[in-house]
């Protein structure tokens, strides 16, 4: 509103000045349609809090303020500050006193007496006078603003520019226009864009990505995509979930190989007989080891088999499960060909590797001792 020195001052504060204003023909009658809330046991509830309204509304509220009489006034003065008469941006030390002076004037009693103790207070933490300070520190607000008065009234240049600087705000000429709700409808702050497809969303950012290497600074687009960051999200989380998984898959396949070189070990020794016959016969070392590491290779190619046929036939009930939980069959659990083939290989080898050293121990066996062992 217009006060009666020709400023303009925020009324939203103002109760009895907001119900005047209501009263008045300045104001818009809006018809509630609906009340949209959620059902009680929803799960997600993706409708924010707040007022709906259609876009006839925005165009109402971008209209008048385009043509409100505060707006007209500032734009007819683009040097001036519509709110307090302030120059915007002063760039002379005398234009910054004057309107430093204009500030101070324009405050009420309370504002004057908490910013001379404001000033007071930053005069003693750097040196000043700490008896002035108490002293006015037992004044009223009344005595506190009479004396700041006295004080402009008689401060010099350089005082009031530091007073300026530090305490005054004029704005900008865009930014009272952009609080006054002046909007451009050929200059949007954001756009929203929605694709059908993961692939349309990687296109759109590739297109933004290349336009933005050929652009200006000040011409670049800056976008969020927000699906990409969920998606992030979801893929750490995965990510992390998988590592503890490979972790614990990991650990099992050492105790694994582990427990296949100890069984070796001890078909070993069961066999000990057996491997002096076969060294009595002209078996090599080789041979002999070649013996073990057969039979715990074949052991690894089973336990593999195995593994991979009975994770194919649990994705059965399993996909069960997502299809019926996750109401559709576009998500299942499936073992590539590869990864199965993959898993066997590494059955294998690990079976080797646990039963290398038993097979190696038993190759170097000495015929004749072998012999006598019952």
């Amino acid at each position: 509103v217009k006060g009666d020195n020709g400023h303009w001052t925020y009324a939203g504060d103002d109760v009895d000045q907001i119900n005047a204003l209501i009263d008045s023909d300045k104001a818009i009658n809006l018809k509630i349609v609906g009340v949209v809330k959620p059902v009680e046991d929803a799960d997600a509830t993706p409708l924010s809090s707040g007022v709906g309204y259609t876009r006839a509304l925005t165009n109402e509220l971008i209209d008048r303020a385009e043509s409100s009489e505060i707006v007209t006034e500032q734009r007819s003065d683009k040097d001036h500050n519509v709110l307090n008469g302030m120059t915007f941006s002063p760039s002379d030390d005398a234009t910054k006193a004057q309107d430093a002076r204009d500030y101070v004037a324009s405050l009420g009693v309370s504002s004057k007496a908490q910013m001379a103790q404001n000033m007071m207070a930053a005069a003693g933490a750097s040196g000043g006078d700490s008896r002035q300070a108490a002293a006015m520190a037992q004044m009223g607000e009344q005595q506190l603003a009479d004396q700041f008065d006295a004080y402009i009234a008689t401060a010099d240049e350089a005082t009031l520019v530091a007073i300026y600087n530090q305490y005054v705000s004029t704005g900008s000429y865009n930014d009272n226009l952009a609080d006054f709700g002046v909007v451009s409808r050929d200059a949007p702050s954001s756009i929203n864009i929605y694709v059908d497809s993961f692939e349309d969303k990687n296109s759109i950012n590739d297109a933004i990505d290349e336009y933005n290497k050929t652009a200006k600074e000040k011409d670049k687009i800056t976008y969020t995509d927000y699906v990409g960051l969920m998606m992030n999200s979801v893929t750490t989380i995965i990510n992390v979930i998988t590592y503890v998984l490979i972790a614990f898959v990991a650990v099992s396949l050492v105790v694994s190989s582990i427990m296949i070189g100890i069984i070796t070990y001890i078909s070993v020794l069961e066999r000990t007989k057996e491997i002096g016959i076969l060294r009595a016969m002209g078996a090599s070392k080789r041979n002999v080891s070649n013996v073990f590491n057969a039979e715990t290779g074949i052991i690894g190619l089973l336990a593999g088999l195995i593994g991979v046929g009975a994770t194919v036939l649990l994705n059965f009930p399993i996909n069960s499960v997502l299809h019926h939980f996750m109401g559709t069959t576009e998500v299942s659990a499936v073992l590539p060909v590869g990864n199965a083939i993959a898993l066997v290989i590494l059955s294998v080898v690990l079976t080797l590797i646990g039963g290398l050293i038993p097979s190696r121990g038993a190759s170097k066996q000495d015929p004749a001792t072998a012999l006598r062992t019952e």
